[in-house]
């Protein structure tokens, strides 16, 4: 769909009894034939079409968002205060929607890095994991060595320009938690980030007495031989770790700054996809710009990952008829009743995840934040449903289990082989996934402009009819090629991406 209709509001389908106004609109702006606003309305946010009744649904996108809590006359603002999520019926048609995909002949390239067991990386670091929380400091110590220092220049990588760094990746857990799934969770997060094709070399820094053993964690993971390790308290206290995890890492320079970027087909790019401090314009631009380099990539034989399970909740239903298979669309809605079981356990409720920021932006409702996510998919097959931080195989599109909260989710998202991130934000998140590059793409104009340090691409042109979707996926796709070759992202300018690392925190506290 294009957007070069220059009227004050959008309207995404015939159907909708909701538009969505392009610019900040005042009380009497003539909204279309014998429509005018009846107070002013932001930008981003819903104005009614028609007029709705108590109780009525609540149209965007074709799809229900929600149910009118009292008559709305046509030109209202539709917000929090006059509608609310209901609950409604569901149509799965598992499979009901899917098709063939229309795979080019001969995929782009990128500069990539070839492994020696044939992955291909975005980008070269040298990783320092912690096992536990008690190491993280160390873990910190021995990356602060080797980082640049921007007031004096310094960079004790200098003589090695291939080595895009040394990045030490802790978290707050690894001890004080129960076994089971809690440790298999933390277990194959580690696993997956000591595994990644991003990393030349990693060594895994521990206490020595926590619940998440090292020797466990490499058992585990089939880490053996792959990973260097250490424990504090085998090796004599935290300046001996420092000293030999220091000792290491020179040994591994040389021999990680031995890469060369070589043409690599797009097929083996993993890109993980991520919204956050999402607007109103974020599933009208930003959002459905993504899904069409997504579809783009897909066509080229790579793999997209959706995440962000409680921001699906009210639109699985459209998933599942995407399903290439009743058995990979029965495991989405098997996540949906975790989660569901998950919310009730809490105390909370699935429609409790917006944040203010997303309401404020003109999200209403949950399922309306959901149709807007899930538009970063694209429209191709869904070939598989996979657990956090599990190895993903595509191509095509994959859905992994992961909270709505970007971090945790693109770290899922990464440990499971993402070599880039693509995230899009309304409001303006400042976010990296280090050793993932992560491409910002800003769903409005004015945003874009205030934080023009952060953002990669402007995708605001949608709603001013200055470009399409289409179009602006495409320039999506060409800057992700680009990113994978080596141009380094806003983000990874300002050195953004080792604390953000955030495993999935489960089970008690203990």
């Amino acid at each position: 769909m294009e957007y070069q209709d220059l009227t004050p509001v959008l309207v995404l389908n015939d159907s909708d009894n909701v538009a969505i106004a392009r610019r900040m609109l005042t009380q009497g702006t003539v909204l279309g034939g014998s429509i005018v606003a009846k107070s002013a309305i932001p930008a981003g946010h819903k104005v009614s079409r028609r007029s709705i009744q108590s109780g009525e649904p609540i149209l965007r996108y074709g799809q229900i968002i929600g149910f009118a809590t009292k008559d709305i006359e046509p030109g209202f603002h539709v917000h929090l205060h006059n509608m609310a999520l209901g609950e409604f019926d569901k149509d799965y048609a598992f499979c009901a929607a899917a098709r063939q995909t229309d795979y080019l002949d001969t995929p782009a390239t990128f500069l990539g890095i070839r492994r020696s067991d044939g992955r291909a990386a975005t980008r070269n670091y040298v990783g320092i994991l912690s096992s536990v929380n008690c190491s993280s400091h160390v873990a910190n110590v021995v990356a602060e060595v080797f980082k640049r220092n921007p007031f004096t220049g310094a960079d004790p990588l200098a003589e090695f320009p291939n080595v895009d760094g040394v990045v030490a990746l802790t978290h707050k857990t690894g001890c004080g938690m129960t076994g089971g799934e809690p440790l298999n969770v933390l277990r194959r997060t580690l696993g997956g980030y000591a595994r990644h094709a991003n990393f030349s070399h990693v060594i895994v820094l521990g206490l020595g007495c926590e619940v998440n053993q090292i020797g466990g964690l490499l058992e585990d993971q089939r880490l053996a031989g792959r990973v260097r390790s250490m424990d504090i308290q085998t090796m004599g206290g935290a300046r001996k770790t420092v000293a030999a995890a220091v000792e290491f890492v020179r040994d591994v320079l040389t021999e990680s700054n031995q890469v060369t970027r070589q043409p690599i087909p797009a097929s083996e790019l993993i890109i993980g996809l991520q919204c956050g401090g999402s607007d109103g314009a974020s599933g009208v631009t930003a959002n459905p710009a993504l899904g069409a380099a997504s579809d783009i990539l897909v066509r080229h034989r790579g793999t997209v990952i959706l995440s962000e399970t409680p921001e699906t909740f009210g639109a699985e239903h459209l998933l599942t008829r995407r399903a290439v298979s009743r058995e990979v669309g029965e495991k989405l809605i098997a996540l949906m009743e975790w989660w569901d079981a998950y919310f009730k356990r809490e105390g909370a409720i699935m429609n409790d995840n917006r944040s203010p920021g997303n309401m404020a932006g003109g999200i209403s409702t949950i399922v309306e934040k959901s149709l807007g996510a899930m538009a970063k998919g694209g429209t191709t097959n869904l070939v598989d449903v996979v657990k956090y931080g599990e190895t993903v195989k595509g191509p095509g599109l994959v859905f992994m289990d992961t909270p709505g909260y970007d971090p945790v989710s693109a770290t899922g998202q990464v440990a499971g082989g993402a070599n880039l991130i693509c995230f899009t934000t309304g409001r303006g998140s400042v976010f990296g996934c280090k050793p993932a590059p992560s491409i910002k793409l800003a769903s409005n104009t004015p945003m874009h402009e205030r934080m023009k340090d952060d953002m990669d691409i402007n995708c605001g042109e949608i709603l001013s009819g200055g470009e399409s979707v289409e179009e602006c996926g495409k320039r999506i796709f060409d800057l992700i090629l680009r990113v994978a070759s080596g141009e380094r992202t806003k983000s990874e300018e300002f050195d953004f991406g080792a604390d953000e690392f955030a495993p999935w925190v489960l089970g008690a506290t203990v």
